[in-house]
């Protein structure tokens, strides 16, 4: 009898922790793609709005100094690549006193890619419980993550751009 009870309780506990295993797989995926932003003119976008296109999405706050360190690599990634099908799109996520400072900030930087403001939703999908920014995301042409960076720094910069370039050379254009 001993041996039947354990036989089945550890049944139970393998069938319990791969119920909960695959859950919280499946609501992290779900929750990070669902949501979208929405830009200054209040125009709403998704993710999807871009396929074809090879996707930066960078988490950002205007008084972040490692977001400001990597700004102007980001502008300059969405100049050199544009025509080729990048999109970097810029999410603020500094609060709601940070949002009257994007206009200076985009000037300052002179940014020409959109900035927006996420969806609690997707922020919270994509950063989940790393709060740290910057984080860029970058997505193939066809919506998939090829690739996360959580902060800044020259090399991650570097790194940035060789899998920027990697993305836009592979697949359909």
């Amino acid at each position: 009898m001993k041996r039947n009870v354990n036989t089945k309780f550890k049944t139970a506990m393998i069938v319990t922790i791969l119920t909960a295993a695959l859950a919280a797989g499946s609501c992290t995926r779900k929750s990070a793609a669902r949501g979208g932003w929405t830009l200054d003119n209040n125009q709403r976008a998704q993710l999807a709005d871009f396929k074809g296109k090879v996707v930066v999405l960078d988490f950002y706050a205007t008084w972040c100094e490692p977001c400001r360190a990597e700004t102007p690599r980001l502008v300059e990634l969405q100049r050199q690549y544009a025509t080729q099908g990048l999109q970097v799109i810029g999410l603020n996520v500094g609060g709601e006193d940070d949002r009257e400072q994007v206009p200076a900030y985009a000037k300052q930087f002179r940014i020409q890619y959109p900035l927006a403001f996420p969806d609690d939703e997707l922020a919270d999908g994509y950063l989940g419980n790393n709060q740290t920014i910057p984080q860029a995301f970058v997505f193939d042409r066809s919506g998939n993550m090829v690739k996360r960076f959580v902060g800044y720094s020259d090399n991650s910069g570097v790194e940035l751009e060789r899998v920027v370039k990697a993305s836009l050379t592979s697949g359909p254009q």
